[in-house]
């Protein structure tokens, strides 16, 4: 079930906020009408997901009670949950893998449907292992409130990761600030114009673009890889928007997951600004315990790309994820050891034109099906074929829908509607006197009500005539 869809907008949330605020259990509402979100499109994996929340849970416990002995007990946590997470996600592209170079007969396909959200919720049970161990969150001893934590549909399926240690307290509080549930609205109606106005859009063209079979000119090329750009910014913030959005009317607060990233002008911003869930995660689990920059160039260096290894590894199991991960880790290496000085003292147009020069390659590696495609997509972006366009399927494709949302897109993606909202006087969301001050890390500038009224008329007339409404994070 997407968020992005008239059975969620018009009939899962309204009857389960009023179950949710009318019901004197709320944590029982909550568990309970997440796993009907999740048994929806899942099936029999809510069992799976089940048996997961109740082996951490148990397991966390032994870690606090264990002392000397809850290392072991963290490290058979972590051995699980990696262990289902590589079972579904990676035992068909190494049994593939290990075919293709080993003589004899081949080792049987393994074909399992990856389930939904398997990479953020086990993501999410391990921090929450990692940091009972380290003292850092209370260990969870209500089984009930633990497995909503982890089954909350808002993060269930697509993030952001959200560490226990931020929503804690508000999950043994009342929950009931009801200014919270304008601000959910607010976000919840921007990620869905996010989605449905411009991702959706843009995905024709970058669909056209990606999914050609003859030859591929400069200039389409060019325009679906901005179109994809596009798409997956607005497709993931969007959802994450809306997931922000869904908490706070459940009374809870997520981390912000995305600011501004195309408005970075190196590769490290970028990656401040992208994803910030992910990279904080890799960084405090990964990267600071590996020894992050603290061993000399040559151990930061193998550590940079150790990290970004297992970030594009994290997307899928395909080499060009792995390469993804590589190629950003490879331009981070860079920037640390001398081209970073070079970006900081060159004019700021000059690194805002590197970094999105980098990011756009590295999305058509992300996109392409297989490396020979990619390849081939980059070598087109070349001009190597021409910069004409051959027959009409550009000109039918890049109609004024899809133009007005890459216009849109490219606006918006930078730090544009901040600025004009600040103009116009208007306050963040985030900065109200009765929100806590972290809020201000998922601010955005409180619109117009007829722009979120128009916003979510047109989002809902387009998803009520559309048939392309995919959400691509769904495949990670």
């Amino acid at each position: 079930m997407l968020f992005s869809s008239i059975i969620f907008i018009f009939y899962f949330l309204p009857l389960f906020l009023i179950g949710y605020y009318a019901s004197g259990w709320r944590t029982g509402a909550l568990l309970v009408g997440s796993a009907v979100f999740y048994t929806w499109g899942e099936g029999a994996y809510v069992l799976l997901l089940a048996a997961l929340i109740a082996a951490n849970w148990a397991g966390a416990l032994a870690v606090a009670r264990s002392g000397r002995g809850a290392g072991l007990w963290l490290g058979a946590l972590i051995v699980l949950d990696l262990s289902v997470l590589a079972y579904f996600k990676y035992a068909g592209f190494l049994a593939h893998n290990l075919n293709a170079v080993l003589p004899g007969d081949p080792l049987p396909e393994i074909a399992q449907r990856l389930p939904l959200g398997i990479s953020f919720f086990t993501f999410q049970l391990i921090s929450y292992a990692i940091d009972v161990r380290r003292g850092a969150v209370a260990v969870e001893r209500d089984p009930l409130k633990f497995a909503a934590y982890i089954l909350m549909f808002p993060h269930l399926i697509a993030g952001p990761i959200v560490r226990y240690a931020h929503i804690r307290d508000e999950m043994h509080g009342d929950r009931r600030r009801s200014g919270h549930i304008g601000l959910g609205v607010q976000y919840f109606i921007t990620g869905l114009a996010q989605k449905v106005l411009v991702a959706n859009t843009v995905a024709h063209l970058a669909n056209f673009a990606f999914d050609r079979t003859g030859p591929l000119d400069g200039t389409t090329a060019w325009l679906g890889a901005v179109a994809y750009t596009l798409q997956i910014y607005f497709d993931f913030a969007g959802y994450s928007n809306m997931a922000i959005g869904l908490a706070f009317m459940l009374g809870f607060t997520f981390p912000k997951n995305f600011d501004h990233p195309y408005a970075a002008a190196s590769i490290t911003a970028f990656w401040r600004r992208w994803h910030m869930s992910l990279s904080s995660w890799f960084r405090d689990y990964i990267y600071i315990p590996l020894g992050g920059n603290r061993g000399g160039r040559l151990a930061t260096v193998r550590n940079l790309m150790i990290v970004f290894l297992l970030t594009g590894f994290w997307h899928g199991a395909a080499w060009t994820f792995v390469l993804w991960g590589l190629y950003h880790g490879a331009f981070l290496m860079l920037e640390r050891f001398g081209l970073g000085r070079l970006l900081e003292r060159a004019p700021r147009p000059v690194g805002h034109l590197y970094a999105l020069l980098v990011v756009i390659c590295g999305w058509v590696l992300f996109r392409a099906p297989d490396l020979p495609h990619a390849l081939a997509y980059l070598h087109a972006m070349t001009g190597a074929a021409g910069w004409t366009p051959q027959g009409i399927g550009l000109v039918r494709t890049l109609n004024l829908e899809v133009a007005a949302a890459l216009v849109l897109g490219g606006l918006f993606a930078a730090p544009l509607a901040p600025a004009l909202m600040a103009r116009a006087g208007r306050p963040m969301v985030g900065q109200a006197e009765h929100l806590e001050p972290r809020l201000d890390t998922v601010a955005v500038h409180a619109a117009p009500a007829w722009l979120l009224v128009a916003g979510f008329a047109l989002s809902v007339a387009m998803l009520t005539n559309a048939s392309l409404n995919p959400f691509l994070y769904f495949r990670f």
